[in-house]
């Protein structure tokens, strides 16, 4: 089928719709700055951008992936399609060494998780994204697909940028006002029933798709390809109401309690009247539930949290980083080394007062609002970061350390 780009024009009528496909050679990766692609694009309408990484080159190779879907430790998934009787196999990893060789020319996807946080190169991708809450982002999702390899027609409840990496893939997408929204019953995935394409592309190295959440899309791979899938982090409003009321539940005072005292005498012992209501409100309201304040406490910790799919454990009593002292690791500190932040630590801030809270895997510390953007932002931190910090931001730093949140550095490990 053709494709149906919208068309491209520097002065647009009003009201009319913005393109659907761009060149971003001249402004990567979105080929416009980042508040006109939020407004128009972000959560309302698709956008296949062209050359949005021009020139780019695949960090890793389809034989890394395969090493990494081996590993213990990941999230992985094989997925094939049997074109003649149309149905389709889900097997999870870890995966033996062995299975690649012994694998068809066509027909399935390696599809690994979290390979941002194996892979500084691909983590690196990220900077690209800084436009959003970091907070927001979940993970970038590297696929391998065989020549006809694809996991089906599907939406996502998230938004999602498909970044082809190596290769060939061909996409379609229903960017119309109302697609069918039901799933087969007859096999594993979750594949869409109907699906009626409106656009369709062929995307190289360096294109880029953004799709907006629930935007059904089919992506197939023309040659042996990669895909890159940055995803976000997008819980449901379920998820939201359940984590909270589960943290007001652990933090509530016993004393809180339906009460009525004004109790009058029953006109029908039966009945749950507007009064009880009225009481069983107030016993809610005494929970705090709309404290500004509870809310970003209990979503700073949520947040950081939600979706993490390792974990960060400290190193055993007395090995390790844990193993030397505070003014060890300060000495190095000051002469050359760098404390590294664990790719599974997922650090953001928020401002409590004049002062910040930071969050880091759901806890929260208190510091001052220049000590919480530091920590959140870096990376690393070297010895002038370190130093430049108050008492109170090298104390949560080095509490960080303990925790497993760092690991120390020095230049002749980095050497070695």
């Amino acid at each position: 089928m053709a494709r149906q780009p919208g068309k491209q024009r520097s002065g647009t009528a009003k009201n009319a719709a913005p393109p659907i496909e761009i060149d971003a050679s001249a402004l990567p990766p979105l080929g416009m700055p980042a508040a006109r692609f939020l407004r128009d694009y972000w959560q309302k309408r698709p956008l296949l951008i062209r050359n949005a990484f021009p020139g780019f080159e695949s960090p890793i190779q389809p034989e890394d992936l395969a090493g990494l879907a081996c590993e213990e430790g990941t999230l992985s998934r094989i997925v094939a399609h049997d074109r003649e009787r149309d149905g389709w196999m889900l097997r999870h990893g870890p995966f033996d060494e062995a299975l690649f060789p012994d694998m068809p020319h066509h027909d399935w996807t390696l599809l690994v998780q979290d390979v941002d946080k194996w892979d500084s190169d691909v983590a690196a991708l990220l900077e690209a994204f800084d436009f959003l809450p970091r907070w927001r982002i979940d993970d970038i999702m590297v696929s391998f697909a065989a020549p006809g390899g694809s996991v089906g027609a599907h939406v996502d409840q998230y938004d999602v940028f498909l970044l082809q990496a190596l290769g060939h893939r061909r996409w379609q997408i229903d960017a119309s006002e109302n697609p069918s929204p039901e799933f087969r019953n007859d096999v594993e995935l979750k594949l869409l029933r109907e699906f009626h394409p409106t656009h369709e592309w062929l995307l190289r190295p360096g294109d880029m798709l953004y799709l907006p959440p629930g935007v059904p899309h089919h992506g197939v791979a023309e040659d042996a390809c990669l895909t890159f899938s940055v995803g976000m982090r997008a819980p449901s409003a379920a998820e939201l109401l359940g984590d909270f009321v589960d943290t007001l539940a652990a933090d509530a005072d016993e004393s809180l309690r339906y009460r009525d005292p004004d109790l009058a005498p029953a006109k029908d012992p039966a009945q749950i009247d507007d009064d009880a209501m009225r009481r069983a409100i107030e016993a809610l309201n005494a929970l705090r539930m709309n404290d500004p304040e509870r809310l970003g406490d209990w979503f700073g910790r949520f947040v950081t949290l939600y979706r993490n799919a390792g974990e960060v454990l400290a190193p055993p009593e007395g090995a390790g980083d844990a193993a030397r002292s505070r003014i060890e690791v300060e000495w190095d500190l000051q002469h050359g080394a760098t404390l590294e932040r664990h790719p599974y630590s997922r650090m953001a801030w928020r401002k409590a007062g004049r002062a910040a809270r930071l969050y880091v895997n759901g806890q929260g510390y208190d510091l001052p609002v220049r000590d919480a953007k530091s920590v959140a932002n870096a990376k690393g931190i070297d010895g002038a970061a370190y130093a430049a910090l108050s008492d109170r931001g090298r104390d949560c730093v080095h509490e960080l350390l303990q925790a497993g949140h760092y690991s120390l550095a020095t230049g002749s490990e980095e050497e070695e």
